[in-house]
């Protein structure tokens, strides 16, 4: 696959040729009340949802896009979740969505998420943390490896695992 494989009208997607800088990003967003259970609490399928809109929106700060990719044939699927759920979020509650690069490898990129909210008295308090695994696949969903220029900035910053 070359840079010019992953350029188009949109914007470049890890752009091949510069890929994305950014290892942290933080999104603010407001539980909505579909989003809570019969008890008045986020239901926890939702903070998969969650999850992923701080993915995306990654993606997009660094320069991104997810379409882009998969018209390219590059996709990611989920293929690990491990999640803490430490405290329930209610409807109404504005909540912190922070996502971190923990590392990639050949065929892997790992995600990091906190979600917090302020508390009563003003305080940042841990809703949940947990861990995505994604992989990378090719149409037939067949493992492909990490585009290069990707796997090499963060060889290049030391945050590859293997």
């Amino acid at each position: 696959m070359t840079s010019a494989t992953l350029l188009g009208s949109r914007q470049s997607i890890y752009a091949l040729t510069h890929p994305p800088t950014m290892k942290h990003h933080s999104i603010e967003l407001r539980v909505r009340y579909d989003e809570c259970d019969p008890m008045g609490f986020v239901h926890h399928s939702n903070y998969l949802r969650y999850f992923e809109i701080g993915r995306t929106e990654l993606l997009r700060a660094s320069g991104g896009c997810y379409a882009e990719m998969e018209d390219a044939g590059v996709l990611v699927v989920v293929v690990r979740v491990d999640c803490r759920y430490r405290r329930p979020a209610k409807y109404d509650d504005v909540i912190t969505v922070v996502t971190t690069i923990a590392g990639v490898t050949a065929a892997k990129i790992i995600h990091e998420y906190a979600i917090t909210r302020k508390n009563h008295t003003g305080e940042s308090e841990k809703i949940v943390d947990a861990t995505v695994t994604l992989a990378v696949i090719d149409r037939e969903g067949k493992l492909q490896r990490v585009p290069k220029p990707l796997l090499d900035q963060y060889e290049k910053e030391g945050k590859s695992e293997e």
